[in-house]
């Protein structure tokens, strides 16, 4: 997949809004980004052809609903991916500054949140020494357990009362030397 289909905010919004709210036809998705059928229609065909969205099977006409072929977008982590290119790195970034964007404002209100959602929110950080492989099966680890809640993003039905939608960002980079025994 090719992160430089991601270069137009309308689409960064269109596979935003798929991921959180499941499946739309163009036409319902215009209505909640503020654009028309045909240009969302056009980016979504385009999102299409680089593997990021798909047309849900057995639909036709313009009653023709797309789905995120992902719940989220991930960078690295394929042996068979090429080297990032600059415009990749700079949707890499420009994502990553939107999730800082809604942490910050998340953030911003934390005093108005119940003790609840304090306590089950935040921002967690540690450093840990892991080998490469050991970086593999904690990066698989955790992608299980995100997968383990996906059922809810199309299927609202098997979402309990009180959820909320939620950001979670994870990146593993490595800095400093290789680390020898000490």
């Amino acid at each position: 997949m090719s992160l430089k289909a991601m270069a137009h905010p309308l689409r960064l919004r269109l596979l935003e809004l798929l991921v959180t709210d499941g499946p739309k036809t163009a036409s319902q998705a215009a209505g909640l980004v503020g654009d028309s059928p045909s240009n969302c229609s056009w980016h979504l065909r385009k999102l299409a052809e680089h593997g990021f969205v798909r047309e849900v099977a057995g639909a036709s006409g313009r009653n023709r609903p797309w789905r995120a072929v992902r719940e989220g977008l991930v960078w690295g982590g394929d042996e068979d991916q090429a080297p990032a290119s600059v415009a990749d790195d700079g949707v890499a970034d420009l994502q990553l500054e939107r999730e800082l964007q809604r942490y910050r404002a998340a953030r911003s209100q934390r005093e108005t949140e119940s003790a609840e959602w304090r306590e089950g929110t935040g921002l967690d950080q540690v450093q840990l020494w892991l080998t490469a492989k050991e970086a593999r099966e904690f990066r698989e680890s955790l992608a299980e357990l995100f997968a383990s809640k996906a059922n809810r993003r199309e299927d609202a039905s098997q979402r309990p009362d009180g959820v909320r939608l939620l950001s979670v960002v994870l990146w593993l980079a490595p800095h400093g030397p290789l680390g020898q025994r000490g």
